[in-house]
């Protein structure tokens, strides 16, 4: 019979040999976990990142609407420490106007609400409640965006939106930082033009789309065009926003479905890697974009099986490998502090990249590639890694910010 006593013998023992093993690897494990887990900027912000803006004596004053979402949260955090963008507008819906934003946002960071930020006043999602906003970050959900948006365009705002309502826009940039920044510096002053505006309005594209145009964006540059791609996506559930995906769904499971994703990804990708020739984008003509996107039990990191096919086949592997290791975008070359270092990390491991691992390198602003191997249909095949909360969400609409200021379009 088990007695009390025999119980507490037990706990005794476990807890004297657990303490015993903690004391004799305690340190090695975490060195190996130091070494092994890569840091998240978000939870403390890279010294080199900051430390060219030194001279830099102008703030720019932002607003976030939708601030209370997972993406506005994100937005907050990325913002925290930056060294010429600064938080003061909060947009929320009626029912929070008026408290404070630590007390009505259902805080779902690991990160707390930074200290000046949590005791900011939620106002209404107006141009008159932004008045003095130099940027507004649009977190908004989808159905609202559209009209909140078009209002803070017309009333002279300068808006970096992460919904999808103007993507399809013709006058309206889709800009993943990493690919296409020019198509801003082309698209804005027609932009005002035609829609007589004063303000100006950028979307960063699909966060499915994002890691995506990055590798694809680097083979085509090297390799010329591309005519066919065949993407399989395994995506987070936090691209689904909170409450997201219901537990009994997705745990256990993996849903061969979400809706609109799979046209986004196909219109995105022509759209983002293509031109602009007499004041319009031209679409890639030539390319044709198959999609099937699944929804996995992984909190952030959409991982995509891809495979390409070429107009001229690269001569070998090895010439892919260095093309995307050499690979460098417009935000690098400027010196952007949310730049990644690095744009697309390539592994060499067959079992990398993978989205615990990997999501986070660079602070969730730089992509990942592995498994790059010949396809027997296609030419070349390889799995790909974004952070999609960070380069696929807010972290996008920092850096086209960031561009935006530097090159002189705001």
């Amino acid at each position: 019979m088990v007695t009390s006593r025999h119980l507490q013998s037990a706990c005794f023992t476990l807890q004297h040999r657990a303490a015993h093993l903690h004391s004799a690897l305690g340190s090695k494990i975490r060195a190996f976990l130091a070494a092994a887990i890569p840091r998240v900027a978000r939870d403390a912000p890279d010294p080199a990142r900051v430390t060219h803006f030194e001279g830099m004596t102008r703030t720019y004053s932002c607003g976030i609407l939708g601030a209370t979402g997972i993406v506005g949260q994100t937005f907050i955090l990325l913002l925290r420490d930056h060294p010429f963008l600064r938080v003061d507008f909060l947009g929320a819906s009626p029912a929070s106007k008026g408290k404070r934003y630590g007390e009505a946002a259902k805080w779902k960071m690991s990160s707390p609400i930074p200290e000046r930020v949590a005791a900011l006043p939620l106002v209404g999602c107006t141009p008159e409640e932004f008045k003095g906003a130099e940027v507004v970050f649009s977190a908004s959900s989808d159905d609202v965006a559209g009209a909140l948006e078009t209002t803070f365009l017309h009333a002279g705002f300068r808006i970096f939106s992460n919904a999808k309502n103007f993507r399809r826009q013709e006058q309206t940039p889709l800009v993943v930082p990493l690919v296409n920044c020019n198509h801003i510096d082309e698209m804005v002053p027609i932009q005002r033009k035609t829609m007589d505006v004063t303000g100006s309005l950028v979307a960063n594209a699909n966060c499915s789309v994002t890691g995506l145009v990055v590798a694809l964006k680097a083979l085509q540059d090297r390799f010329g065009a591309i005519i066919h791609v065949s993407v399989v996506t395994m995506q987070a559930v936090s691209g689904g926003g909170h409450p997201g995906v219901a537990s009994m769904d997705i745990m256990d499971n993996v849903v061969p479905f979400i809706s609109g994703e799979e046209e986004k990804i196909e219109y995105e990708t022509s759209k983002i890697l293509g031109g602009i020739e007499q004041e319009r984008f031209t679409y890639l003509p030539n390319l044709t974009v198959s999609a099937q996107c699944n929804r996995v039990p992984v909190l952030d990191g959409h991982l995509e099986c891809v495979s390409v096919k070429f107009a001229t086949p690269p001569s070998s592997l090895e010439a892919v490998e260095e093309c995307l290791r050499q690979y460098k975008c417009p935000v690098q070359i400027l010196g952007c502090p949310s730049a990644p270092k690095t744009a697309i990390h390539v592994f060499s491991a067959q079992d990398r990249p993978q989205p615990r691992l990997d999501r986070g390198l660079e602070g969730g602003f730089a992509c990942s590639v592995g498994r790059i191997r010949k396809d027997p249909i296609f030419d070349i095949k390889f799995v790909a890694l974004s952070h999609n909360t960070v380069l696929g969400a807010a972290g996008s609409g920092v850096l086209l910010a960031e561009y935006c200021i530097l090159k002189g379009v705001l």
